[in-house]
């Protein structure tokens, strides 16, 4: 007879644990320190702005195949938009020159040979450059791997890795930003269409699920925050909540989707990633010139990647721990300042709201690559789940839900 899987954390992994878990029949029981679901991927009231906004922007790709495998359990994947051909749109705000990226659908890349698909100033050889991340040997950087200078660096390759990585590029572990390309660009332009929460993330990923997960009886335990975990031998025999301890049935299992520094803080001698950097959004209140596209890549510029709502303007700059200590006030002008001259709207600052995250993401370097523990511990029924794990993949709503689903196929077993 199966047991309860007890979930900590109902971020995207412990959802997405959840959700595969209870689609299965089995029973879980779902606890949350905060008194919201989410975790790095939410939407939420702001007051100043008297919208709904994402606590960050999130951009995934036609190719993330498990996130999208999420979203048509949860029934949301419609909330989940973009183009019909893979196109990215880019500004190089040194000189205004506009261009738009269109890679061709299947896996030859013969869009590289076609001018007005690739980058300008750039020749098809150029994108041979890239290759030297996907023969990268154990252990090397980004900057070790490739030419990290040139016009394409420049307009294509810093900005996306970057992205992807929220690190910089030279120092980041090769290995992860094969990892990336291998499963985007690298399998075609139809791996690579831009998908985006029309509505917001809480409309797309999270509150789909808790209504799934209401419906069969599974609701999350808000503000129940895990003291500690008792062990006995070979098993995780008791959860500390601090007002209430539950104790574990013999086929009772564990799934601790909780940041790093909570998780090493419950499990004894765990390595995890212990080196972060930080994202800065900005969100403005205004609505979006009539042809302004989704996703706007800005070279050159405060501002890397500019979003485009109904309601609003939303601008991402990743790692940002540079920008941790500006006031928000000043950030505010000046990324408005870039929006403004790129969209061709009034240089009046609009209602506007920054959101920092000190420690967004692990730092994507070989170092901490290395630091990230797989899903099985040293105790047969306690399992990890977070993007900070072992799931080959950065810090990504992709890697999140990749390795809530590897926990609850290992809970499911145990």
């Amino acid at each position: 007879m199966s047991g309860t899987t007890h979930i900590i954390g109902a971020g995207l992994a412990g959802l997405s644990c959840a959700i595969r878990l209870t689609d299965e029949g089995r029973s879980v029981a779902l606890y949350e320190a905060a008194r919201m679901a989410g975790g790095r991927c939410r939407s939420y009231y702001d007051s100043s702005l008297d919208l709904v906004i994402d606590n960050g922007n999130h951009l995934l790709l036609s190719g993330n195949a498990t996130a999208l495998d999420y979203a048509r359990r949860i029934g949301s994947v419609d909330e989940l938009v973009g183009p019909k051909e893979c196109a990215f749109d880019f500004l190089d705000t040194r000189d205004g020159t506009r261009w738009r990226m269109r890679p061709n659908a299947s896996r030859l890349p013969w869009w590289i040979f076609v001018a007005d698909r690739r980058v300008p100033g750039t020749a098809p050889a150029d994108y041979l450059g890239a290759i030297g991340i996907l023969l990268a040997k154990k252990g090397a950087t980004i900057g070790e791997a490739m030419n990290c200078s040139g016009v394409l660096y420049e307009r294509l390759w810093g900005p996306v890795l970057l992205s992807a990585l929220n690190t910089e590029p030279r120092c980041s572990s090769a290995a992860l930003a094969a990892a990336v390309l291998r499963e985007t660009l690298a399998a075609g332009g139809a791996a690579c269409r831009p998908l985006v929460a029309r509505r917001g993330l809480g409309t797309a990923f999270i509150e789909p699920a808790l209504s799934a997960l209401a419906a069969r009886g599974a609701a999350p335990r808000f503000a129940a925050r895990l003291k500690g975990i008792e062990f006995s031998g070979e098993r995780a025999t008791a959860l500390d909540f601090g007002d209430e301890k539950i104790a574990l049935g013999e086929n009772d299992s564990v799934a601790l989707a909780v940041p790093p520094w909570a998780a090493q803080e419950l499990v004894p001698g765990l390595v995890a990633p212990d080196d972060f950097r930080g994202i800065v959004n900005a969100h403005f209140k205004i609505a979006p010139p009539p042809g302004q596209p989704a996703l706007l890549g800005m070279i050159g510029s405060l501002t890397e990647w500019l979003f485009a709502f109904e309601d609003r303007l939303s601008v991402t700059i990743s790692g940002a721990d540079r920008l941790m200590d500006d006031s928000r006030e000043s950030l505010a002008e000046r990324i408005w300042a870039e929006a403004a001259a790129a969209t061709g709207l009034p240089v009046e600052l609009p209602q506007w709201q920054i959101v920092k995250e000190k420690r967004a993401t692990f730092a994507a370097t070989p170092a901490q690559q290395q630091r990230r523990p797989g899903a099985v511990t040293g105790w047969r029924n306690l399992f990890l789940a977070g993007d900070w794990t072992a799931t080959g993949l950065p810090a990504t709503i992709e890697g999140a839900i990749r390795s809530g689903y590897r926990a609850a196929e290992l809970a499911g077993r145990s």
